[in-house]
């Protein structure tokens, strides 16, 4: 799949998992684990598809280099990280855990996860 593909699907991917989560908080209660289950996941999805293609233009316009180049895959990846920290610290917060400790610590597993996964190239 190029980047100009997986770029396509997840803009318009992006407005469809928004809406789907705005659907489904409309219409679901939030009264049983698997509602809680089902927000989380559709709002992973929205995120992860509104943040890869950001992380992308970001990476584009001011990352690119003759040693670095901006990919899909690495874009896709650092999305995927940033709102599965986001999901996290929301999942903590409604379990009432979360607190700023917390947070600066989960950020630094995700730099650490990043930075090995960028030092493995």
């Amino acid at each position: 799949m190029t980047n100009r593909t997986a770029l396509n699907m997840l803009i318009v991917l992006a407005p469809l998992a928004w809406a789907a989560l705005l659907v489904f908080t409309h219409f679901i209660p939030p009264q049983a684990v698997p509602a809680y289950v089902a927000f989380f996941i559709l709002l992973d999805v929205a995120l992860t598809s509104t943040l890869s293609p950001l992380a992308y233009f970001i990476s584009l316009r001011f990352v690119s280099s003759r040693l670095h180049r901006a990919t899909m895959r690495h874009a896709l990846r650092e999305g995927a990280l940033v709102s599965l920290w986001i999901v996290f610290n929301l999942l903590l917060r409604a379990l009432h855990s979360w607190n700023l400790f917390v947070a600066i610590v989960s950020l630094g597993i995700i730099i650490v996860i990043e930075v090995l996964s960028l030092g493995r190239k």
